[in-house]
């Protein structure tokens, strides 16, 4: 995405790619408008499905980070996101709504149609009721996994402009499999097309389209839209979705809250960091150490960072112990906020996604606190990764190649010193918060404008 960088003289336009400054705006806004609008600052309600605390993944933990930091530059904004809560977490921020009702996801049960209505109705009634007291000047859209996609044809009919941050597949994978949407425009059964056909003919469709949506998703325009990554971008093109024009913002991390590496040493304590859950495949990660066990390498130790499926985590533990690596591979548990004090720590992070990951922050993470990183660059981080530059490309789903990557970097003199900081260097003009943040604003700030 290319920016323009305005000359404080003359008002001109000079065409530079993105950095770390407070002067960057879009082609075609004014100086005087974008200045107002930081003055007085944006109204924005940011519509999640989830949000933290009560958070399960890094898409909601980036939200809050977007949040926070636009509220820092002077804009209000206002949460709405659905009731999900975890045990025993407390939550006092005022800020944020948790009205909106999930349909089969996080352990919700699928409704049958009949009962569905009455959940997608109270939605809508929660999403105007927060338009009509917030009042906000844009509706910025995140994750929408879970929860009603009526409620998108709804904002796209008002007056507001509405912003889409896409940084999972669940527009390109997920919309057309909405249950509200796909019962009204999708071929389904003959008892499907029949009771459709009684309700247009009864006129209840049109009564009921009035309070609740039930036009196709492909009627939606995503008339303002940006992606995290190149790769989700035309992944969603390629599904059909009139995205082509949508921009690319990557993600971001706080570099500044990661202690940085000092040390390096020889591959031996290794970190792997994410969900316990095959796209994930730590399983991959734990191979290696069954490979290492009787090497050069064979004093190495894995620790697992993450939370997951119990099933699915039974079945790594399980391939620990009957490996004999119970003493060199350990299962751990970190809030977010403890475990960035420890990336500094390790010698390397094993990044072995395998499911088409739209970019991850995990590996950015590491390269902020100048950890060595192997990854796996699957989807997205392709984008991320130079194997040998900043980080060591690694195959998905392949043990070896890990293995390879590790007596690789053991024989670098300076233990991967220099990749580290030639990726902290990269991190800090391309993908530090500060940066992805005026980037963000910058393009709402031209949503706003477009729209008037």
């Amino acid at each position: 995405m290319v920016f323009e960088k305005r000359d404080q003289k003359t008002d001109f336009p000079c065409r530079q790619y993105p950095g770390g400054s407070e002067n960057w705006t879009l082609p075609g806004i004014s100086l005087r408008m974008e200045s107002l609008w930081k003055e007085q600052g944006m109204k924005i309600l940011v519509v999640s499905n989830l949000y933290p605390p009560h958070a399960l993944g890094g898409y909601e933990e980036r939200c809050r980070q977007i949040v926070e930091a636009l509220k820092a530059k002077g804009h209000s904004v206002c949460v709405l996101t659905s009731d999900f809560v975890l045990e025993g977490v407390s939550d006092e921020d005022h800020s944020v709504i948790r009205e909106l009702e999930i349909n089969g996801f996080f352990g919700r049960p699928w409704l049958p149609i009949h009962k569905l209505y009455k959940l997608e109705r109270r939605n809508h009634e929660r999403l105007m009721k927060a338009v009509k007291d917030f009042k906000p000047d844009l509706v910025h859209v995140w994750n929408m996994g879970g929860i009603s996609k009526s409620l998108l044809l709804r904002m796209e009919e008002m007056e507001i402009p509405v912003v889409y941050d896409v940084s999972d597949h669940w527009i390109a994978r997920s919309l057309a499999g909405d249950v509200w949407l796909s019962w009204w425009n999708d071929p389904g059964s003959i008892l499907r097309h029949a009771s459709r056909g009684l309700l247009k003919l009864l006129g209840m469709r049109k009564r009921i389209d009035k309070s609740v949506p039930t036009r196709s998703y492909r009627c939606l325009a995503f008339e303002r839209i940006y992606f995290c990554s190149e790769f989700l971008r035309q992944l969603t093109v390629d599904r059909g979705y009139p995205v082509k024009h949508g921009s690319v913002i990557y993600c971001g991390v706080e570099s500044d809250k990661f202690p940085v590496k000092q040390e390096f040493n020889p591959p031996r304590r290794l970190l792997w960091v994410g969900r316990f859950a095959e796209d994930k495949d730590p399983l991959t990660a734990i191979e290696a150490m069954v490979l290492l066990k009787d090497g050069p390498l064979e004093d190495c130790q894995l620790d697992l960072y993450g939370r997951g499926d119990p099933a699915y985590t039974t079945r790594l533990k399980n391939r620990v112990i009957e490996s004999g690596l119970s003493d060199k591979v350990n299962f751990c548990f970190a809030p977010h906020k403890e475990l960035r004090n420890r990336f500094c720590e390790y010698d390397a992070l094993l990044f072995t996604s395998n499911w088409g990951e739209p970019f991850a922050l995990t590996p950015l993470e590491a390269m902020a606190a100048g950890l060595p990183v192997l990854l796996s660059p699957d989807g997205g981080d392709r984008e991320l990764g130079h194997d040998g530059e900043n980080c060591l490309i690694i195959e998905a789903a392949n043990p070896h190649s890990i293995v390879r990557a590790l007596h690789r970097l053991s024989q670098f003199s300076d233990y991967g010193k220099a990749m580290a900081e030639t990726a902290g260097n990269e991190l800090m003009e391309r993908y530090d918060m500060k940066v992805i943040v005026d980037q963000i604003e910058s393009y709402l700030m031209e949503s706003m404008r477009n729209k008037k």
